[in-house]
């Protein structure tokens, strides 16, 4: 790998969203980009593939402002070395050989209202790795040196990738649910990315008691990953369940971690009084509201709704230290960049378990 500037190459691989509005990526050659004031240039081993990067690369979110453009490279969960500085990039604490990460959020101001309240993941002017700024699919990338993420040193890059997006969001999404050790919750698509990791995040790393809920075949995923209970979508009436394994009082929070519509109609039915419904997944196609959550019950109960979007730049130090002390493992297994479009069509389907990260040395 370059680790000093006499070795970037003038040009590298990268994949990008060929036809926007479908499942496809091509492999082509890119110029190598030169950092600006403030900015690094990293040469990247490793990145996560995200059901977000799906979502941007098919256009099916409707959230999003805009068409993602044609040759978007995506990704936003990348792990490399810094190879080069920009101008003054050095008084931000970082030097080369650096290993570091790439978020969602590639970049923030800093300064708008939601910077300074410490939720720079929502910034009101961040950059979105990977939608209309260069991702991480790619072997270089420039990014800003004060928002890159330091990764502890004995957690291998293939590890840590995951965490940057998967990883930090579901930490930040337990947290917000308001749910203490000891208490039950109930995390919806238990055995995707985000979902394994949620579970063990949730069991070794705050004592929480979990029941998973997913597809039947993702049974020995979620319970390897520590759930005390597995409910399988073949379940006739999987609130009914929750409230027989909670005796009757149900959940503490409830955190959909699926982009499925059908979880978020059937979470307001798993919570306790004064528990949460926490929104995690990003459902395609057309917005629908949660249909079951009922203004009378929620306020009889003291109930509440939150989002979480991505966590903040300290949320994601906290969840990498936790994976380098072995809290959390990424179940995933490693392919090339010219597999994407496969991995994209597999996940499209439903059929992908944990995790996939690419190698792209």
């Amino acid at each position: 790998m370059a680790d000093t500037a006499a070795e970037i190459p003038k040009t590298y691989k990268a994949a990008v969203y060929d036809k926007p509005g479908s499942i496809s990526t091509k492999v082509t050659e890119l110029e190598t980009p030169e950092p600006g004031p403030g900015e690094v240039l990293i040469r990247l081993t490793h990145t996560g593939v995200c059901h977000s990067d799906l979502g941007v690369m098919t256009c099916s979110w409707k959230g999003l402002p805009l068409p993602t453009p044609e040759g978007q490279v995506g990704g936003h969960e990348g792990v490399g070395k810094i190879v080069k500085l920009g101008a003054g990039s050095d008084e931000q604490g970082v030097k080369v050989g650096d290993r570091v990460g790439i978020k969602w959020m590639a970049g923030v101001c800093g300064n708008c209202p939601a910077c300074h309240e410490g939720r720079d993941g929502v910034c009101f002017n961040g950059k979105i790795s990977g939608y209309f700024t260069p991702g991480t699919f790619q072997q270089y990338v420039v990014s800003p040196a004060n928002y890159v993420t330091p990764i502890p040193e004995n957690l291998d890059s293939a590890d840590a990738a995951p965490m940057l997006c998967a990883g930090v969001t579901v930490y930040s999404a337990l947290r917000k649910s308001g749910a203490q050790s000891g208490q039950w919750v109930v995390l919806l698509g238990a055995g995707g990315g985000l979902g394994h990791i949620a579970t063990q995040i949730a069991k070794n790393g705050m004592a929480m008691r979990v029941i998973g809920v997913d597809a039947d075949s993702k049974k020995s995923l979620v319970k390897d990953s520590g759930a005390e209970h597995f409910i399988g979508l073949s379940e006739k009436d999987i609130p009914a369940k929750v409230l027989e394994l909670t005796g009757g009082i149900g959940a503490q929070a409830a955190i959909v971690l699926t982009a499925a519509n059908a979880a978020y109609a059937s979470a307001p039915q798993m919570i306790k009084f004064g528990g949460t419904v926490v929104c995690v997944g990003l459902p395609e196609g057309d917005m629908k509201p949660i249909a079951t959550a009922f203004p009378q019950i929620l306020i009889a109960k003291e109930q509440k709704i939150v989002g979480v979007a991505v966590g903040s730049r300290k949320d994601a130090i906290d969840t990498l230290e936790m994976a380098s002390r072995g809290v959390v493992k990424t179940h995933f297994r490693t392919e090339k960049m010219e597999k994407l479009t496969e991995v994209f069509e597999e996940m499209h389907a439903g059929k992908l378990q944990g995790r996939v990260v690419l190698d792209l040395e």
